[in-house]
């Protein structure tokens, strides 16, 4: 496979609600620059970039003094969409990818197939209604985001664990990992892998 053409992709999006700026480098080597306002949410975008191998800038200006709600979705639906765009024609990816991920007492799953459909199913409980500074109602509805607007099928779960922020770590970056596999571009992989000739 002869020179590849760089995937990245910046995407802005604004809204009476948000105001955000993504830009994603596929091909990075996980660095990482992201202030959403929510301090956990930028802890784990930090750890997705890391563990994925993405290089990534995350800004938001959102109205926090109503809730994170508007905040978390809107940055999950950029998010998705900046990685899409910059997957462009999806030629000689793997396609599918997952990854188990421990976290202490805690242990992950994700799978992914980068399909061009969404669907996600999103298995996690809590027990308390806050993580840090981000409601964990918010953490299955940001994946939602992130599915719906990459366009692709994503399982993760919580096999098992007690502490909130170990669950919350934990699926961040078995997703990172799991995507990590499924972006991989190699000659190996067919040119479309799908028999329908596009994904």
């Amino acid at each position: 496979m002869a020179s590849p053409a760089p995937r990245t992709a910046s995407i802005h999006r604004a809204t009476t609600e948000t105001d955000i700026r993504v830009d994603v480098d596929l091909d990075g080597s996980g660095t990482y620059d992201n202030d959403t306002g929510i301090g956990f949410l930028d802890h784990m975008l930090d750890l997705f970039a890391k563990h994925g191998g993405i290089d990534l800038e995350v800004r938001c200006d959102g109205d926090l003094q109503i809730d994170d709600h508007h905040t978390v979705e809107d940055v999950g639906i950029t998010l998705g969409s900046a990685i899409r765009e910059a997957l462009g024609d999806k030629k000689h990816i793997a396609r599918y990818g997952h990854a188990y991920v421990p976290m202490d007492e805690t242990l992950a799953r994700a799978v992914v197939d980068l399909s061009g459909r969404f669907y996600l199913h999103a298995d996690v409980d809590f027990s308390r209604p806050t993580v840090g500074d981000l409601s964990t109602e918010m953490v299955r509805h940001f994946w939602y985001s992130v599915a719906e607007h990459l366009r692709c099928n994503l399982h993760v779960a919580v096999l098992y664990g007690t502490n909130g922020h170990h669950k919350v770590e934990a699926m961040f970056k078995s997703v990172a990992r799991a995507l990590r596999m499924a972006i991989n571009r190699s000659d190996s992989h067919p040119e479309i892998a799908s028999t329908k000739g596009t994904i």
